[in-house]
């Protein structure tokens, strides 16, 4: 075979094979260390199989766990991107371009590499010829300049871990040929692209079986492979099943008992209705959305700055989930939702009833992602942010690789690069806000209601001196400003009017409007200083705060440390964004009036830190001038500016100019020209009117009355503002801005501008969204649309995956080619319809499938035959034969410690409880304090989140790093699993409060002593109190064997010890053996 026709899968045995040794290694090292800890626990020998913890039985199995999902993710967010932007031009698909006969663009040519051989071998860091080349040890590549350490770190971490790759084809010209992208060819040979069409259940043998049409698509399967299903779960096994499932909580004895004993024929219903109808609902399955907009509550990257006020949207995802919420809604909200004319209102607000606008936090799902402070290369930081955000919106909800077409057309799905880049365009649009969601609505209705008496006034003075109004019209300014002039007020849209808050009114003030100046002592005053104070016109066309909004209060997280020069600015609900502008000059200069500050957000980068781009922020004190901004580094960027008045204080924003140093004065200077020429005729105007009121006691004192009602009902309706407010991330609107393609998915390399619209495959291009807006709330609506072929099918497939432990489609992020096809695809498109007919609520989904026989399966085959023929034909369990197994995840895991030991805080919403630190979490950002080892006794969902330091038990059982979306988590079985359930201190401590609660439960029936009788067993209290922890912790009485074990170690231990029945030791010895088993943190 000719060197350059590698094939994919030789590219992946060669991988292997350097593993190997690793492998090898790596289990050596685990035998030795479940040797050791078998002897460290020897103090129970006599206890049955099921009772060794998890570690003890990895010496059946591989200590090695692949996670081909992590490495994907990495080389697709990571490796491919930088080939693509730094090598591809000299080493990819051009032969007449290419370099040194090396080409980059497959893993496999990187093993084979060009004249100076093989460019990387896998595991060898410092033998790769490409590590070389970036390090500039020989070849000093890529040509342009040297990768800085943070990307050379990232090839050596792709290396040292494998060089991963993913299975593909050779790409174009491997062969000699040029094949192009075709998305109509990719879009009808690909299933997930299909119209959803429902089929007629099939016909079935066993037809006693079934419960529900879904079980029929199942068992047809089963028996076209000549299987049957297995016998049902019993009721312990069902109850237990379905409250980890719906609760992620244990079952108390006593819900086991009710439901074992429960025999009406609804029995399942009832549970059903209890456990979806319980508020941890919303605690166990936020926490799987969660991992699918990979939410943290921290930056991450050099110094983990806090993302303000994060936990507001996962108290908002535990709130909608338990409320229910359709699914069409929930897409919205997060989406789109603050552009929802009518959002979803909650009632469940800090003061116990006042509503609150629940849509627009669902969008601060798209800020939780990665920032990095002060980048370099302020263009390539915004669009790796929009990467990652691009990235999650598709998987989450569309289950598709968009972020793939970054830097070329997708290599194998339906997905171009003009797909990519219309979707970044309504990120462009868009901007990160923090929110004051608590008033936002009241407020919103407040300001329209100031808006609208302003004009019924400003209508009234304008028609009394409609002759004096229509004079100035005709002398108006016919000038034009200069050309270097990006923003005036003139002529301002009231679309391109844009602020977080009220504060600046409804709009810009138009010069010559009437300005609310009632003199205290109007009505005793002569009529020349009546006149002089009651008719005050805007001089200029400004945009102007209304002191109205002053006194705001924000009520943050206590947990928030925001960084970032920002900080010191009080900015929610006080600031006035005005439209993006391409920079073309290095000098901004702003005529203005006031006391504040301006912010310039180039390219929408906001965590603003250290030595770079300082001058992005200009604070200004009693201006009436110009404030310059010195911006040079930025030419060529996008940006816009953002003004925050002082407290207590007022600016007046004339206009904004860019021009270059040379020519600052002179464009000043003709700016100011008008500016003055403007001012004039209005002060001619204002002087004229005057006059009028001066002489005519009839318009004096109709204008007296106006501006009195007008200043006791601005007053009134002023009283009315809600100034106190809980704030949000979220995201608000900006200038409507199509954007460019870029080259190789390079920054610097602009190429055409693509319109904003969503995914060709599915809406064949058809633009959305204009110069007024984002457009967001009309991509909502597509990806919302019956028609879209991906919406209903991703959502209830995750439904499945988390009920059943393996999807339908088992990728559940990723539908396209590189995915998994569905197992029972007839089956996915009846839930999927079905779903669509009832509302899209996934309460329904879930209770539907749990009532299903399938759902209800055990793992017991109805024979031996059976089983092993099951075996044969069905390895992976793909066809449901049984059911399937459960890890349950960490979060689970230590919420049922704290469950059996009694010492649970089930309540919901509040403050992240800080990460318990060890000494071993160390580094920049790392925070001032650590979190409590009991975290506060909450649910694990209201436990930090903190990129930089997460916690080591979570991610030891697997708890997805927070970078991208990950709908289905690792099920890992890992010496270090069974390490922290041995030697944490949290397991170990509430393995000892367990015991603590067994012995008040089940107290000793006989009076301690001294001598021999305080050391003598009650053996009726031992087995009771055994019996009590088993269904506590585990959902089933001891067996006898169980029973004898535990009783011979309490005898052993008063022999050889001394110790008592009543001692808590003793019983905190059995308790952390329980919590150790197998079946503690499995489910069947």
């Amino acid at each position: 075979m000719p060197t350059r026709q590698i094939s994919a899968m030789s590219y992946r045995s060669q991988i292997q094979s350097k593993c190997h040794h690793a492998r090898s290694l790596q289990a050596s090292v685990c035998e030795k260390g479940v040797r050791y800890l078998f002897g460290a626990i020897g103090k129970i020998p006599s206890l049955p199989k099921r009772y060794l913890t998890p570690f003890l039985m990895l010496l059946a199995v591989t200590c090695w766990a692949d996670d081909e999902s992590d490495q994907r993710e990495f080389f697709e967010n990571r490796i491919r991107p930088l080939l693509s932007e730094h090598c591809y031009e000299c080493h990819g698909s051009d032969v007449d371009e290419r370099q040194g006969s090396l080409r980059v663009d497959h893993g496999s040519f990187l093993l084979s590499g060009g004249d100076s051989g093989p460019a990387v071998i896998a595991g060898e860091v410092d033998d790769s010829l490409l590590i070389e080349a970036v390090r500039f040890e020989s070849y000093e590549m890529p040509p342009s300049g040297k990768l800085s350490d943070d990307d050379i770190g990232a090839l050596e971490k792709w290396i040292a871990e494998g060089a991963y790759w993913p299975e593909e084809p050779l790409p174009e010209g491997a062969d000699g040929e040029v094949s192009s992208f075709d998305l109509d060819d990719r879009r009808e040979n690909h299933w997930a692209w299909q119209p959803v069409r429902d089929s007629a259940p099939p016909a079935v043998s066993n037809s006693d079986w079934t419960r529900d049409s879904i079980d029929r698509f199942i068992l047809a399967s089963l028996e076209d492979a000549g299987l049957s299903p297995p016998n049902p779960a019993d009721r312990k096994t069902l109850v237990r099943r379905l409250t980890f499932a719906l609760t992620g909580l244990p079952p108390t004895p006593g819900e086991v008992a009710k439901f074992e004993s429960d025999s009406r024929p609804d029995a399942m219903h009832r549970l059903l209705d209890r456990l979806i109808a319980s508020p941890e609902f919303g605690n166990r399955w936020g926490r799987h959305w969660l991992d699918l907009v990979r939410y943290a509550e921290s930056r991450g990257h050099e110094f983990d700055a806090d993302i303000p006020n994060a936990s507001q949207y996962r108290d908002y995802v535990v709130r909608g989930l338990n409320s229910d919420v359709p699914y069409d809604q929930w897409v919205r909200e997060h989406i789109a939702g603050d552009l929802m004319t009518q959002p979803r209102m909650s009632y469940q607000g800090p003061d116990g009833g006042t509503p609150f606008n629940e849509s627009i936090l669902g969008t601060g799902f798209w800020h939780l992602g990665e920032w990095v402070h002060s980048p370099v290369d302020i263009r390539k930081d915004e669009s790796d942010r929009i990467d990652n955000m691009i990235d999650v919106m598709s998987k989450t909800f569309q289950g598709v690789t968009v972020a793939c077409a970054r830097c070329h057309d997708h290599k194998f799905d339906a997905i171009s690069t003009a797909d990519y880049y219309s979707l970044s365009g309504f990120l462009q649009s868009s901007d990160y806000a923090e929110i004051r969601f608590d008033t936002i609505e009241h407020n919103r209705r407040v300001a329209s209601d100031l808006q609208e008496l302003d004009e019924t006034y400003r209508k009234k003075f304008a028609t009394t001196f409609a002759d004096l109004y229509h004079t100035a019209e005709l002398e108006k300014l016919d000038a034009d400003w200069p050309e270097a002039v990006v923003n005036s007020f003139d002529q301002f849209k009231s679309e391109d009017f844009r602020q977080n808050g009220f504060i600046f009114g409804s709009g810009p003030l138009a010069a010559g409007e009437p300005q609310l100046h009632l003199p205290s002592e109007a009505s005793s005053a002569d009529a020349e200083s009546i006149a002089q104070h009651l008719v005050v016109l805007t001089r200029n066309s400004v945009a102007k705060n209304d002191k109205a909004w002053n006194g705001l209060e924000s009520i943050r997280s206590k947990a928030t440390n925001a960084r970032g020069k920002l900080k010191a600015y009080p900015r929610p609900g006080r600031t006035l964004r005005l439209p993006t502008f391409e920079l073309t000059e290095p000098v901004v200069s702003i005529r203005l009036r006031g006391t504040g500050n301006v912010f310039a957000c180039v390219d929408s980068h906001r965590l603003v830190d250290g030595p770079l781009h300082g001058e992005s922020i200009v604070k200004f004190k009693e201006v009436d001038g110009w404030v310059q901004m010195n911006l040079g580094r930025y030419i060529g960027h996008r940006l816009h500016l953002e003004f925050t008045p002082a407290e207590d204080q007022s600016i007046e924003i004339l206009c904004v100019a860019q021009s270059s140093k040379e020519d600052l004065s002179a464009t000043r200077k003709d700016i100011q020209r008008r500016i003055d020429a403007e001012a004039e005729r209005v002060a001619s105007l204002e002087e004229t009117i005057r006059e009028r009121v001066a002489s005519d006691e009839s318009i004096r004192s109709d204008v007296v009355q106006w501006q009195s009602e007008w200043l006791t009902q601005r007053q009134k309706l002023a009283s009315q503002i809600r100034k106190r407010s809980r704030l949000a991330v979220g995201m608000i609107d900006g200038s409507g801005e199509d954007a460019a393609i870029l080259i190789r998915g390079n920054s610097s390399s602009e190429g055409d501008i693509e319109p904003r619209h969503f995914l060709t495959a599915i809406t064949g291009g058809e633009r959305i969204g204009d110069a007024t807006g984002s457009g967001r709330l009309e991509l909502a609506d597509q990806i919302n649309d019956p028609n879209n072929p991906l919406t209903s099918r991703v959502i209830t497939n995750r439904l499945w995956h988390h009920l059943l432990g393996r999807g339908i489609v088992p990728t559940t992020d990723d539908f396209g080619v590189l995915g998994m096809r569905p197992t029972h695809p007839e089956l996915l498109d009846h839930l999927a319809t079905d779903f669509d007919r009832h509302g899209r609520h996934l309460k329904w989904m879930i209770r539907r499938i749990a009532l299903t026989s399938t759902y209800q399966m055990s793992m017991q085959s109805v024979s031996e035959e059976m089983a092993l023929h099951a075996k044969s034909v069905d390895p992976k369990n793909e066809l449901l034969h049984q059911s399937n197994l459960h890890r349950l995840e960490g979060e689970v895991i230590r919420d049922s410690l704290l469950a059996i030991s009694d010492q649970l805080d089930r309540s919901l919403e509040g403050d992240s409880v800080p990460i318990r630190l060890t000494s071993f979490m160390n580094g920049r950002g790392r925070p001032a304090k650590s979190g409590p080892l009991d975290g506060d006794r909450r649910r694990s969902i209201y436990l930090a989140v903190r990129r930089n330091f997460l916690s080591p038990m979570m991610s030891v059982f697997d708890t997805p790093n927070p970078f991208s979306t990950m709908g289905r988590r690792n099920a890992s079985n890992v010496p270090a699993q069974a390490l922290v359930m041995l030697n944490d201190p949290l397991v170990k401590k509430q393995s000892q409060l367990f015991a603590e609660r067994a012995m008040r439960e089940v107290p000793p029936t006989h009076s301690s002593g001294s001598g021999e009788s305080s050391r003598s067993v009650d053996t009726k209290m031992v087995e009771q109190r055994i019996d009590w922890m088993f269904w506590t912790a585990l959902g089933r009485p001891a067996e006898a064997a169980e029973l004898d074990s535990i009783r011979e170690y309490i005898q052993a231990s008063s022999e050889t010890t001394g110790a008592t029945v009543d001692d808590v030791s003793l019983w905190a010895n059995v308790a952390h053996a329980i919590v150790n088993t197998k079946e503690f943190i499995f489910v069947p």
